[in-house]
């Protein structure tokens, strides 16, 4: 199946799109932002390192299975340069019933500029213990 598809959009377009992805469980949609590298790389919290696009999939697959994930990306760290950004985010986990365990989770995602366009190749998501930080929701772009 060819995954060539031009996708349009900066890094924070694709990142929307990577998001809204996980909220519909559209698992063709998230696995078309992903770069064609097999050198890509996936960390679930508390999870092993996945490696390749085979290995995302069928991890991505397994969790969406159970239904979209609403996840709210929050305090943007951003460093970009001309082919690469790096987005450091906490992330606000909509959990059914309001059950909150008094955890967050931190994660990075690294796009790549491609012929394609902006492609994910790293997202790497923990948590951690305590309660988010609670600093100002203003965004820091480095250049």
């Amino acid at each position: 199946m060819p995954r060539a598809k031009l996708i349009q959009g900066s890094p924070d377009e694709v990142e929307a799109a990577y998001y809204d992805a996980l909220a519909r469980a559209d698992l063709e949609a998230l696995m078309a932002l992903w770069a064609e590298d097999e050198e890509i790389v996936c960390i679930h919290p508390g999870a092993v390192r996945l490696i390749g696009h085979v290995a995302i999939r069928n991890s991505w697959e397994e969790i969406l299975a159970r239904g979209g994930l609403h996840i709210q990306p929050r305090q943007l760290h951003a460093a970009h340069t001309m082919t690469t950004a790096v987005h450091n985010v906490i992330e606000d986990i909509q959990h059914p019933e309001n059950a909150r365990a008094d955890v967050h989770v931190i994660a990075t995602n690294i796009y790549m500029k491609t012929a394609q366009g902006w492609r994910i190749v790293t997202h790497h998501a923990s948590v951690a213990p305590g309660p988010a930080p609670t600093e100002p929701m203003t965004e820091t772009m480095l250049h």
